[in-house]
């Protein structure tokens, strides 16, 4: 006669009674991240949100965190555009500091300042630091550079703004072998990857300095190429050519009409917004070209 069933032991089933709590515990940690993520990512990367005075200062002089220093300087462009003439004022005191960044900080932090300094065509030293920003390595700084001359009726920066609507030469930042990575009529940002340069046991990225679509290559994926050597052509963006349009309006010169009455006609690619203000840049050009 076989024994009775024994009762299983208690234990087990409070362990396993006991999974499905911890398990909930840990769903609602992970929906409480995925909320508080992007939260904390938007916190961060976000250049809208108010900094104190004593923030603002911090962040200019931080230079292990750029970043802080970008959303530093928006902060400042926000205060020189308040309709409060004090909040305005306030932005004086860190004047000296987007000076130094413009001339000190990296590309990101340059090209920043320069979008800065151009919205206060009040202060003589912006006009000064800005001039200077036209010689820059980076073509983004110089563009910027050259459409915060505008505000300041200076035209030093005008073969720069007109060269915005002429397709961009990307050259080889290292001599090596190029592994291309995007095709023609792709577009870019400022800091794409479009290829690689291997030289020995070293990969360089070739990233595009300036937005826009790729045209086509000059090398063929695999040439061997030299530092400083045209590998690619991109055409403009629409919001280059928009920028470039504008600051045209107000320096642009009768030799230019030939480039700004191809946008005029309807270049292929451009939304109509672009159309209709090349039309209004040349009509512009020409009222100056023939009083």
């Amino acid at each position: 006669m076989s024994s009775p069933a024994q009762p299983a032991d208690p234990a087990p089933q409070a362990k396993t009674a006991g999974m499905p709590r911890r398990w909930l515990y840990a769903v609602l940690v992970l929906a409480l991240l995925f909320v508080l993520m992007p939260f904390l990512f938007w916190q961060a990367t976000w250049f809208g949100r108010p900094l104190q005075d004593a923030q603002i200062t911090q962040y200019l002089r931080d230079p292990e965190h750029p970043r802080n220093a970008q959303h530093a300087l928006a902060q400042i462009e926000q205060r020189i555009e308040s309709p409060d003439p004090a909040v305005r004022a306030s932005a004086h005191q860190w004047y000296p500091d987007v000076i130094r960044i413009a001339a000190q900080g990296g590309d990101q932090l340059r090209l920043t300042a320069a979008w800065v300094m151009g919205q206060d065509n009040s202060e003589p030293a912006f006009d000064q630091a800005l001039l200077t920003l036209l010689g820059d390595a980076n073509p983004m700084v110089r563009r910027n550079a050259a459409l915060g001359l505008v505000r300041f009726s200076d035209a030093s920066g005008h073969d720069e703004i007109l060269g915005m609507l002429s397709p961009f030469t990307l050259s080889a930042p290292s001599s090596g072998t190029i592994a291309i990575r995007l095709k023609p009529d792709e577009t870019v940002n400022t800091g794409t990857l479009v290829g690689r340069i291997t030289e020995g046991n070293q990969k360089i990225e070739l990233r595009s300095q300036v937005p826009g679509t790729l045209d086509h290559w000059l090398v063929s994926d695999g040439a061997t190429v030299l530092a400083g050597q045209p590998v690619a052509v991109l055409d403009p963006s629409n919001d280059v050519v928009w920028e470039a349009l504008r600051g045209l309006y107000f320096v642009g010169r009768k030799e230019d009409l030939p480039a700004v009455n191809a946008f005029a006609r309807g270049a292929p690619g451009f939304s109509p917004e672009i159309q209709q203000q090349a039309e209004i840049t040349a009509q512009a050009i020409s009222s100056r070209s023939h009083p």
